[in-house]
This record gives structure tokens, C-alpha cells and sequence, in this order.
């Protein structure tokens, strides 16, 4: 599976982005998937997860209530919904896949990350 993210930018405290995350190869569907971001000098946190049939989500306390997670199987795509940005919002966002885990060691494939940036 190979796997790319876009959607990213700069946003005003309170605004709002969506992630898009879209993947090719048929077995898209068959995988849980999950977001992760990283800002300069942390280390890679755990965003939000969703299982292959969308029936089952999880999210960081951090962004619980105001990022949602969804897919899209037929679009083999998924998507993070994210409102009420916070400056500590500000990192490089990545998708991932083969988990719906909350550690990034349990997934097999990466997307590159796309920037998110929220200034105060």
C-alpha cells in the first residue's frame, strides 16, 4: 500500500483543515489506519485511528471532540476533520497503516507528512 497525505497548511487558531489521506492498491479496505503527527524536536505522537470497517475510532485526549477521523473504502481514502485548531496543533501529519494501534511501530505503511501550522 502506498500512501499519500495533502491537505495541510497554514490556519488561524480556531480554524479548520481536513487531511486527506489517499491510498492505492486493492486491499485498502482490509486495513485499520491511523494519523500521526510530529512537531519539531518531539517525537511522533498518536492523532486518531479507524478500523477497516470505519465502525470503530480512537483519538488522542489532546484532540478528542475536535478532530474526527473517517474513510472512504470506495475512495480508498481517509480523512482527518480537524476544527477548533490550536497553535499546539503545529506538525507534520502523517498517515499511516496496517494498526488501528496507538504506537507508530505497529504499522506497516507511511504516507510522507503534510504540514499543519496554526498561528495564534
Amino acid at each position: 500500500v502506498q500512501l499519500q497525505a495533502f491537505g495541510g497548511g497554514l490556519v488561524q487558531a480556531g480554524g479548520s483543515l481536513r487531511l486527506s489521506c489517499a491510498a492505492s492498491g486493492r486491499t485498502f479496505s482490509s486495513y485499520s489506519m491511523g494519523w500521526f503527527r510530529q512537531a519539531p524536536g518531539k517525537e511522533r505522537e498518536f492523532v486518531a485511528s479507524i478500523s477497516w470497517s470505519g465502525g470503530s475510532t480512537a483519538y488522542a485526549n489532546s484532540v478528542k471532540g475536535r478532530f474526527t477521523i473517517s474513510r472512504d473504502n470506495a475512495k480508498s481514502t481517509v480523512y482527518l476533520q480537524m476544527n477548533s485548531l490550536k497553535p499546539e496543533d503545529t506538525a507534520d501529519y502523517y498517515c499511516a497503516a496496517g494498526s488501528s494501534s496507538r504506537w507508530p511501530y505497529d504499522y506497516n505503511y507511511w504516507g510522507q507528512g503534510t504540514k499543519v501550522t496554526v498561528s495564534s
